[in-house]
Formats: structure tokens, C-alpha cells, sequence
């Protein structure tokens, strides 16, 4: 069949017609996409202006919430830390040290940061309070003051006499002797040999020498507490505890002074100055060695001095003019002068016997100077021996005190001993009950205070460091304790056992023991039965031990002191009328039995080494003052004095 041409070209048309319209919508499909791509394109970067800075800004806030936030945070912690260091730096000030330089920065620092407003760079603020908070963790935050000024201060007790210009001028010159490393000075006990070195120190200190230090020895030798007072002074702390070891840093620390003069006081007998650590000779050119000594043999042969020196006594004339001093110039009115020259002479030119005597007659009337005469003529003490001027005029010294009261405390004062703190000395009046009309701890504190200044003002006693300490001559010391034994029933065991050790009636009678020097005891009694004991102390040494019922027998006890014992015996449960106790530098971590003694008012535990008060302490109902200082372990103390005053 013929096809049809029309048909034929109607299905070419419109097959041509269909790709055209094909190719026409792929056209407007593709116009389409690319609209809606521009479109897109156009919204996408309008929404990148408009909706992302939005966005951005909401994102920001939130962030900077959080920054400031932390920054409160960690300045809340640095006024803490900044708090912390401050009550560290308050606690060195009153213990007169020094702050580090870098401490008082940081807190300079950090008071300026606190007062800043806190600003929109929070980050960059806090990351500068983080620093500051690292930077305050300081192991110290201050250091002890050398006390070599300690020594070189005008002394008071010296008097410009010929006979001592003479002698004084002699030592300067031999201190500037390269030559010569060792100096001695003897002389009779109570002559003046301390206060004349002490002079010399002063004079010295910053022109012949850059240091001077002075340690005072005694009979009882005691090599540490010699190397613990020289270093004190020098500002050496000791981390060491061997004596051998103590020597050696000892030595690498004077041999930092360019020039440096070493006074020991008061040598009894040899002291082996390498075993203290002190550098002479070819060790140490710059060091030298003052040592005084009632003994010449002591200097010369003990301690090999190459130049010593002789004090004598006061000529007449000297004498006198120091008698006026003391006494005051109403001796030279016309009626008292012929008999105050008289006790003068009683005084055979003993500087210390001059002292004690007219400081006690000052201002008092004819017929007390005519009494004091009399009494100085017939001297009582038959057990004095040696120097009787000088013992007798310090026995009428003391028998011139005003009280009972007052001459306790003045036997106290011997018992404690040289540059001795009052604060010790209150302790043990309270304890003993001594003054009555005192209510307060403080009351007591100032009581004390008073008639030590009064016993200063008498030559009885002379200054020490400050207000808070008391010194003593060895003299008055002894004659004071032979005084204490004869009429008070007090015993001090110093350098040997007397015959009363043995005698169980004499000490049955004792009202005071004190043993200083316990190591002279081969052993402790097993039980005592001392039945009107009220005071009794002894000194640590680790060769005597204490038996468990020592104070068994002793419950009229009212003073105990025990200083750095590594236990307590069982016994001291019996002391039921004990009112004070000192377990200072004490070993023992449980003192639960402590809680035993219900009289107890005081108890000083500064030192120790207990972790923590027990429950117990809650039974002391009587306590007034608790002495918690020091106590490093403990959970209880904060380093500090804790005081609990009367209601």
C-alpha cells in the first residue's frame, strides 16, 4: 500500500516538533536550575550577613558568661590564698622576722588585681589570676633577723674606772694582735669580768670586727646549747641533730664573717672549742676567741689562751663612786655618809656585793643603814664559803626583800637560771599558788612582771634580752640557792650529789627539787614518799629514766616539769592536787591519762609532738591556760599560743 505522503510528514514533523520542545524544556529546566541556584546562592550570601553574626554574637555571650564566671571563680581562690599568706606574714611579724621580698611583691600585686573591675578580655584576666595563684605557693614566707645587735648594746652595769680603762684597753689591743687567736679574762667571781667583755663587744662590733657573739658557758658544760646560742645569733638554723654535725656547719658559717670575735662567758673548765665548731688559727684567721674564767689554769692550760688578763677589785675611791650610783646621792648628806662608807668597805670592792647592798638601802633612812652595818659585821651564812663579802652582802640583800612572796620568786628566778623567761616564772608562781588577790592569767603576767622589775632594780637580778627575760650572776645565784637549801628546803642539783641525796629524813622535808643536770644521778628511786613535795623538775637526758610509780607517793604536787620526754609514767595519775604541768618538746602522741588530773590550771604542751587533744581534756574544768605552740603535728594548732582566761 502506498503510504500516505501527508502522514508521512505529519510523523517527520512532529518528531522533529518533540525534540525541538525536548530540547526547549531541558533548556527552561536548565534556566530554572540556574535560578534557583543564583537565588539560592543569593539567599545563602544574605543569610551569611544577616542570621551568622547573629548567631555569632548569641555564641559570644554565652562564652564570655562562662569566662567571667571562671574569673570570679579563681578570684574568689586567690583572695582566699592571698588571706592565707597574709595571716603566715602577720604570725613572722610578731615573731620579728623578716619578710621576703618576693612575698610582699605578690601581695602587692594581688591587692592590685583584687581592686580591678573585671573587664570583657576575661580570659586574658583570668589566665593572669591563675599565675598569681601559682606564684603564691611560697615554702617561707619570711626569715629570722641575725641577732648579733643582741650583744653589742650598751650595757648598762659598766663604769668607766681607770682600773678598768687600763685592763680594757690591754684586750682591744691584743684583739687587734694578728697574731693572737685566744684572750682570757679571770678574775674572782662577782668582779665584773662579764660586764667588762660585754663593753668590749660594743666596742668592737662593726670596727675591729663585722660579728660578735657571746654564749655563756657555766659549770655544766653543754656543747649544744653553746653551738644553739652562737648560731641563734648568727641566724644559722639547724636541720642537723648530732653535735658533730652541728660543729661542722657551725664552722662553714663563721667562716662566711670576714672578722668575726667569739666571747665565751664564764668557763669552768675545758672546753673543746673544735667540738663546738668554732674555726681558729690557720682555719680561720678573721675568727678570734674572748674567754673569761675565774680559774687562770683554765685559760692558760685548758684552753691554751695566748694573752689573759687580770680584773681585780675597785680601789677605794672607785668603789665609792659606784656605791653612790647605786645607792643614790642622799649618801652624802651628813648624817648617813659616815655610815654608808662604812657598808661600802663591807663590800671589800666587789663590784656585785657594792650593787646588791646600796641598790637595796637607796633612799632608806639612818637607822636601816645603821641595821644593814651591823648585820654585814656578823655575817650568818656559816656555809659560805669563799668569797664571804660578797655572799653576805647578797644574803642581806635578800633578807631586805619585802615579802615572803617576793623571796620565793626570787629562789624561783635561781632555779630557772640564766637569761630565764618570765613567762616560765609566772607559770610556776600560779602553780604554786604564791600570790593570792590574782584572778586572771594576765593579772599573774603583770604581778610578775612588776617584782622581777623590782629584783632588776635591787642588783638581784640583772636585764636579759628584753622586758620578757631575766638574767642572774652566778654568785648571786649560788649564794641565793645555798640560802634556798638552808631556810627553804629547796634542792638543786647542779654538779654533784649532795649528802641530803642520802639522807631520807632531810629529803622527806624538801619542799623543791630541780635537777638540771640529772645525768650526775646514777637512777631514780623506784618511789618516793616526799609528803610535802610541791614543785619538782628535771631536766631531759636519756640515761635516767623515770620509774613507772616515781610520783606514786607525792600527791601534794603542784608544779611538774618534764620537759622533752618520750613518755609519762603511769603514776603521775596520782598527782591529784598537781595545777600545773609542762611537757614541753614532749614525745608522747597519747596524753590521754592527763585527763586525769582535775585540779590542773595550766598545762604547756608547746613543742610536742601529739597529733591531736584528746577527748579527756575536756575533764580539766579548772584549765586557764593551754600552750599549744608549735605544735607542728598537731591538728589542734595553728603554731600559735592558745590562752584560756578566767570566767
Amino acid at each position: 500500500m502506498k503510504k500516505h505522503p501527508r502522514g508521512g510528514s505529519s510523523c517527520l514533523l512532529s518528531s522533529s516538533l518533540l525534540s525541538c520542545i525536548l530540547e526547549i524544556y531541558l533548556l527552561f529546566a536548565l534556566s530554572m536550575d540556574f535560578v534557583v541556584a543564583i537565588v539560592s546562592s543569593i539567599v545563602a550570601k544574605s543569610a551569611e550577613y544577616t542570621i551568622s553574626p547573629i548567631i555569632n554574637h548569641v555564641k559570644y555571650l554565652s562564652n564570655h558568661q562562662q569566662n567571667v564566671e571562671t574569673l570570679k571563680h579563681q578570684a574568689e581562690k586567690l583572695k582566699v590564698a592571698r588571706d592565707r599568706v597574709q595571716h603566715s606574714v602577720d604570725a613572722a611579724l610578731r615573731n620579728g622576722k623578716e619578710i621576703e621580698g618576693d612575698v610582699d611583691k605578690w601581695l602587692s600585686a594581688v591587692d592590685t588585681k583584687i581592686l580591678e573591675q573585671l573587664s570583657l578580655n576575661a580570659p586574658e584576666e583570668a589566665k593572669a589570676v591563675a599565675e598569681l595563684l601559682e606564684q603564691g605557693k611560697f615554702d617561707e614566707v619570711s626569715y629570722p633577723v641575725p641577732l648579733q645587735g643582741i650583744t653589742v648594746t650598751p650595757f648598762k652595769g659598766y663604769e668607766d674606772f681607770e682600773s678598768r680603762t687600763l685592763v680594757l684597753n690591754e684586750i682591744m689591743e691584743a684583739l687587734k694582735d694578728d697574731s693572737v687567736s685566744v684572750i682570757g679574762v679571770h678574775g674572782m667571781g662577782g668582779i665584773g669580768k662579764t660586764t667588762l667583755v660585754k663593753e668590749i663587744a660594743r666596742k668592737v662590733k662593726g670596727n675591729l670586727f663585722d660579728s660578735v657573739v657571746i654564749a655563756t658557758v657555766t659549770q655544766a658544760i653543754d656543747i649544744e646549747k653553746i653551738q644553739n646560742r652562737i648560731s641563734e645569733l648568727l641566724g644559722l638554723k639547724f636541720e642537723e641533730q648530732s653535735t658533730d654535725v652541728k660543729a661542722l656547719r657551725l664552722q662553714e658559717r663563721l667562716k662566711k664573717e670576714k672578722r668575726v670575735l667569739v666571747v665565751l662567758d664564764d668557763i669552768w673548765a675545758k672546753v673543746d672549742i673544735e667540738e663546738v665548731g668554732i674555726p681558729l688559727g690557720d682555719e680561720h684567721k678573721g675568727c678570734k676567741l674572748l674567754l673569761t674564767s675565774r680559774e687562770l689554769n683554765v685559760l692558760s692550760n685548758g684552753m691554751d689562751a695566748q694573752k689573759y688578763f687580770s680584773v681585780g677589785f675597785l680601789n677605794e675611791n672607785e668603789a665609792w663612786d659606784l656605791f653612790k650610783k647605786k645607792a643614790g646621792d642622799c649618801v652624802e648628806s651628813c648624817d648617813l655618809k659616815p655610815a654608808a662608807m662604812e657598808v661600802a668597805k663591807k663590800c671589800a670592792g666587789l663590784p656585785i656585793a657594792i650593787a646588791t647592798v646600796a641598790g637595796a638601802l637607796r633612799n632608806k633612812r639612818l637607822f636601816e643603814w645603821k641595821n644593814a652595818l651591823r648585820e654585814l659585821e656578823r655575817p650568818s651564812s656559816s656555809n659560805f664559803t669563799g668569797i664571804a663579802a660578797a655572799y653576805s652582802a647578797i644574803e642581806w640583800s635578800f633578807n631586805y626583800l619585802e615579802s615572803e612572796e617576793v623571796k620565793l620568786t626570787f629562789l624561783l628566778c635561781c632555779v630557772i637560771g640564766h637569761n630565764g623567761l618570765v613567762e616560765k616564772l609566772m607559770r610556776y608562781i600560779v602553780g604554786l599558788g604564791l600570790f593570792g588577790g590574782v584572778n586572771t592569767m594576765e593579772e599573774a603576767r603583770n604581778e610578775v612582771l612588776t617584782v622581777v622589775a623590782n629584783l632588776k632594780a635591787s642588783s638581784l637580778l640583772l636585764d636579759s634580752y628584753d622586758d620578757e627575760h631575766f638574767d642572774i650572776h652566778d654568785v648571786v645565784s649560788d649564794a641565793a640557792l645555798a640560802i634556798a637549801s638552808r631556810d627553804y628546803h629547796m634542792l638543786v642539783l647542779r654538779d654533784h650529789i649532795p649528802k641530803e641525796w642520802s639522807d631520807k629524813a632531810k629529803m622527806n622535808s624538801l619542799r623543791a627539787i630541780s635537777l638540771p643536770c640529772p645525768q650526775i644521778i646514777v637512777e631514780l628511786p623506784k618511789e618516793i614518799e616526799y609528803s610535802g613535795l610541791s614543785f619538782f623538775h628535771m631536766a631531759h637526758d636519756d640515761s635516767v629514766v623515770i620509774p613507772p610509780d616515781f610520783f606514786r607517793g607525792i600527791e601534794s604536787l603542784k608544779v611538774l616539769d618534764l620537759p622533752s620526754y618520750s613518755y609519762l609514767p603511769e603514776s603521775i595519775n596520782h598527782l591529784i592536787d598537781l595545777r600545773m604541768l609542762c611537757l614541753r618538746g614532749c614525745l608522747v602522741e597519747d596524753i590521754t591519762i592527763i585527763g586525769e588530773l582535775k585540779s590542773l590550771e595550766i598545762l604547756d604542751l608547746a613543742f610536742s609532738r601529739i597529733k591531736e587533744l584528746p577527748k579527756e581534756i575536756a575533764q580539766l574544768t579548772r584549765l586557764r591556760l593551754l600552750d599549744l605552740s608549735w605544735c607542728e603535728n598537731s591538728k589542734s594548732s595553728h603554731q600559735m599560743f592558745y590562752q584560756v582566761c578566767l570566767n
